[in-house]
């Protein structure tokens, strides 16, 4: 059997069970289940609010939107963030017409507060920090930092759901303005694709479901009484769009949540088989995280000098890697900030994520190895 880079392990039977209540009361949309999941969030995170959607993408989109429209940002205003992430944490900011200003990477992947700070100008009004394969980084210096420079911090958690300092969720530490969640089709949470929202402040929640229900100030499921009687009046408050979550993904998600934190620490398990076997290699940099015993490790990456060549090498022996992420400013659209950040371009042409997944056993993260240490050699 071929082993994949990445692939979602379901409870298929309590998933079935689930979405048949849906099915049976006839209530597959906004509302019952999407409700019941954020309440299950909130409780497992500390998060004192959610809001369901349907994917992590619009979640950023709509952070940036909101804090731009709440504080008065203008178009040409900038927010820094990595170049070492999937396109739409960028995205997020230039669909609001803002410049996203790109700052260095640390050994964790993450933002290098120094490079952070030295970006900062007088147009700088955020910051988007992304917790690269569940690893909190140095969040904490980023948070001072952003604190110093009156700045707003969005955290892009996409890889982060499970993932804890000293059984705290980071998501939930003061400083952080807003925190976004994946529940994509491969995350440690997976669905079909979904996501979460979680504002520190009402005021910014009480916007976000009304964004994204077309800025309706009363969703469906509020307007349905007790009785299943339809209250049909509402009125509109934004020009907003459909991207709340559904019942039908909310049932996945509810089942998969009660088994993450025993997920993650099988990941942590392979994750530190990888470590044990790459430690004498010294053509392999294994990229570490801080806080381990907590991380969620939704990816493990390593970097290597012929990373085109051993990926060829293992997709011979039916083991498919794979490569998080493309330095951003090689696209066209964000190539004025190339050249800035020379750590993220060097990592961006040597990084190869390894299989890591609930499939995996023990003895395929052995024959793995195997193969690396030897292509390496």
């Amino acid at each position: 059997m071929p082993i994949q880079v990445l692939k979602p392990k379901f409870h298929v039977d309590e998933c079935l069970e689930e979405i048949r209540e849906c099915l049976e009361k006839g209530w597959t949309g906004l509302g019952f289940k999407t409700v019941e999941f954020e309440e299950q969030w909130k409780k497992y995170t500390g998060h004192k609010n959610a809001y369901y959607l349907n994917s992590n993408t619009v979640g950023l989109y709509m952070a940036v939107q909101i804090l731009k429209m709440q504080n008065g940002w203008n178009d040409g205003d900038e927010i820094i963030s990595t170049p070492i992430t999937f396109i739409s944490t960028n995205h997020a900011i230039k669909k609001q017409n803002m410049v996203a200003r790109f700052a260095d990477v640390d050994e964790y992947l993450c933002l290098d507060p120094v490079d952070v700070e030295k970006k900062i100008n007088n147009k700088t009004r955020a910051v988007i920090f992304v917790g690269y394969g569940g690893r909190v980084g140095q969040l904490d210096k980023i948070i001072e930092i952003c604190r110093k420079h009156n700045l707003k911090l969005i955290l892009d958690a996409a890889h982060m759901s499970g993932t804890r300092v000293n059984g705290i969720c980071p998501g939930t530490w003061d400083g952080i303005d807003v925190t976004v969640y994946s529940y994509q089709a491969v995350k440690n949470l997976p669905t079909a694709d979904s996501g979460m929202i979680c504002f520190a402040e009402d005021k910014y929640d009480k916007i976000a479901r009304e964004l994204g229900w077309l800025g309706i100030n009363k969703d469906t499921y509020a307007r349905t009484g007790d009785k299943g009687t339809y209250k049909w009046k509402y009125d509109v408050e934004y020009v907003g769009q459909k991207d709340h979550g559904n019942s039908i993904m909310a049932a996945i998600a509810l089942v998969q949540l009660k088994y993450l934190d025993e997920d993650n620490a099988y990941r942590r398990e392979l994750a530190r088989c990888y470590d044990k076997l790459f430690a004498n290699n010294p053509k392999i940099r294994v990229v570490d995280a801080p806080y381990k015993d907590e991380c969620s490790y939704h990816i493990y990456e390593i970097q290597v000098d012929d990373r085109d060549g051993l990926m060829d090498a293992l997709a011979a022996n039916d083991i498919y890697a794979g490569v998080h992420y493309r330095d951003n400013t090689e696209y066209e659209m964000y190539a004025y900030d190339h050249g800035t950040c020379p750590n993220a371009h060097c990592v961006s042409q040597k990084i190869i994520t390894m299989p890591l997944h609930l499939w995996l056993t023990k003895a395929d993260v052995e024959e793995i190895a195997h193969l690396v240490n030897k292509f390496t050699k």
